[in-house]
C-alpha cells in the first residue's frame, strides 16, 4: 500500500516481480562481489602509484573489475527488464542509469588506454582511479535505492497493520 504523498520505488506487482525474478539474487551477489574486488584492486592501483612497484597486479584487478562490472551492469539490465518492462531508465532507477554510463565509459577508457598503449602506466592507474571514484558514487546511489526499497516495505508492512488492526 501506499500512504498519500509517499512515492514508493517498487508498485506492488513491481515488486512482485522483482522478489520472483532469480535476476535479484544474480544481483545481490555480484554487487558485494564487485565491491571486494573493487577494495582490492584500489589497494593495488595505490600502491603501484605510491611505489611504483605491481604494475601487472594492478593492471589486472583492473581488467577484473571491468569486467565484473559488465556483468553486473548486463545482468542489471535484464533484472530491469524483469522488474520494470524496460532494459535501462526505468523511471525508479533512471540516474543511477545514467551515472552507470559514465562508470562504465570510464572502465572502457581505462581499457582502451590499456590495449592500444596509450599514456603512461601512471596515466592509465589515474584513469582507473577516476572509474574508481565514479563506481563509488554508483554505488551509494544503489545503496540509497535498496534503503528506499526496505523503507517502502516497512510502511506497507505497517499499513497493513494499521489497517487491519483499525478494525472493530
Amino acid at each position: 500500500m501506499q500512504k498519500q504523498g509517499v512515492k514508493t520505488l517498487y508498485t506492488p506487482e513491481e515488486r512482485r516481480r522483482r522478489d520472483a525474478t532469480k535476476w535479484t539474487l544474480v544481483q545481490g551477489i555480484l554487487a558485494p562481489v564487485q565491491f571486494l574486488v573493487f577494495l582490492v584492486s584500489l589497494g593495488l592501483v595505490l600502491n603501484y602509484l605510491w611505489t611504483g612497484d605491481g604494475f601487472t597486479a594492478a593492471t589486472v584487478s583492473i581488467v577484473i573489475k571491468t569486467l565484473v562490472l559488465y556483468t553486473i551492469m548486463v545482468t542489471g539490465a535484464i533484472w530491469e527488464r524483469e522488474v520494470f518492462g524496460c532494459y535501462l531508465f526505468a523511471p525508479a532507477f533512471f540516474w543511477e542509469d545514467v551515472f552507470s554510463f559514465l562508470v562504465l565509459a570510464l572502465h572502457t577508457a581505462y581499457l582502451v588506454m590499456l590495449f592500444f598503449g596509450l599514456g603512461s602506466p601512471r596515466d592509465q592507474m589515474l584513469v582507473a582511479l577516476a572509474a574508481y571514484a565514479t563506481y563509488v558514487v554508483n554505488a551509494a546511489q544503489f545503496i540509497l535505492k535498496l534503503r528506499a526499497a526496505r523503507r517502502d516495505e516497512r510502511l506497507a508492512a505497517t499499513s497493513a497493520v494499521d489497517m487491519s488492526g483499525s478494525r472493530a
